[in-house]
């Protein structure tokens, strides 16, 4: 199977739609609506839970499961204090960067729709020459241009509100997809398309396949701690992303040596059950589908570990993709490293499907 026919136009409009669509943590169920539409005609059922993880479910019926997934959610703000000026100050919801925030334009979420606000910032020519100030959570605020906390109010903002970056998708030098919330929605949109991939290539399964879109993992793996919980799956395979190490200012000795456009990444760390993880090794080699190696110390940092240390043990690996700039608005992806991570989950199912006996994961 080529790499090269893997992406349809139509999977591209979706992924652009997909990323456009705010799904800050605890605020996913918009986008999640989105993805299960997308993946409707590839599933023969759907499982939703209180908190809004979404999962296709293919052969619902089968003893053994196979979990494939990647999370929904993407980094925001909430609404922390109210000045009598009309400011807002701001806490995390997620790993939000108080480095990028100085003057980007933000979406505040209101019941009565999107409230519009810059992060505003004093100008180079006020701040104190000897000590420049720098950006932190203590000192960013929000401007909506009002000028008392009352007209703020009156648009429907108050404290808890949730705010996320309206930066959309792009694409530049024809093969490097652009965007915030590609941690981790590429995840459920590759994950989407393995789905359509076994559907379009008529693959039978001999397992329960579900296709999950996790909530919450950017507060601690939340919505895969729940999940899995119901799902009590045998295997699951996570993907997420991982740090391109090759720019400037990241340290190859800490973080590894990494680089987009040179395949998935693999990991090597506690989570990972090793059986599973040649299993993935031996799929990419044999199909040549070009892999790095990734070696996390204690905890691998993604749903990888919710799942795995679930249920008494379930055999987990993880698939990264190789991303630059995380947690910014300007997250970047190279085409062929989600094509190559979208064949290896899909060609890793059917070695699975292939192999004498489920055992082989015990």
């Amino acid at each position: 199977m080529s790499t090269k026919s893997i992406l349809k136009d139509t999977s591209i409009a979706f992924l652009e739609s997909y990323l456009n669509n705010a799904s800050p943590t605890g605020y996913e169920s918009e986008g999640q609506k989105l993805w299960m539409d997308y993946l409707k005609p590839y599933v023969d059922t759907f499982i939703t839970d209180t908190y809004g993880t979404a999962v296709g479910v293919i052969n619902p019926d089968a003893p053994f499961k196979v979990v494939i997934e990647g999370h929904a959610d993407e980094i925001s703000w909430y609404v922390n204090y109210i000045t009598d000026d009309g400011l807002l100050y701001v806490i995390r919801n997620g790993g939000s960067d108080h480095l990028i925030a100085p003057s980007k334009r933000v979406h505040i979420h209101t019941k009565k729709g999107i409230v519009k606000g810059v992060f505003g910032w004093p100008a180079i020519h006020t701040r104190l020459r000897d000590k420049e100030e720098t950006p932190k959570i203590s000192n960013i605020f929000i401007d909506l241009g009002c000028e008392t906390k009352e007209q703020v109010e009156a648009m429907g903002v108050h404290v808890g509100c949730v705010i996320t970056y309206p930066d959309e998708f792009m694409i530049l030098n024809e093969n490097k997809f652009v965007c915030r919330a590609i941690d981790n929605r590429m995840g459920g949109f590759m994950i989407a398309e393995v789905a359509r991939l076994l559907h379009e290539n008529k693959k039978t399964l001999p397992f329960g396949l579900y296709i999950v879109n996790s909530v919450q993992e950017e507060i601690g793996l939340r919505g895969a701690e729940m999940i899995t919980q119901t799902i009590k799956p045998n295997v699951a395979i996570v993907t997420d992303v991982c740090h391109d190490t090759t720019t400037p200012m990241i340290d190859k000795k800490v973080e590894g040596d990494l680089k987009m456009g040179k395949g998935p990444v693999i990991a090597y760390a506690p989570a990972v059950q090793n059986k599973l993880r040649e299993l993935i090794v031996d799929t990419a080699e044999e199909n040549k589908i070009p892999f790095q190696r990734h070696a996390s110390s204690r905890a691998t940092g993604t749903d990888t570990d919710a799942f795995a240390y679930s249920n008494g043990g379930v055999a987990s690996a993880l698939i990264s993709l190789p991303l630059r700039y995380m947690h910014t608005t300007v997250e970047m992806v190279h085409r062929e490293d989600v094509e190559n991570v979208i064949q290896l989950i899909y060609e890793s199912l059917l070695k699975i499907e292939n192999n004498e006996t489920f055992s082989y994961f015990k």
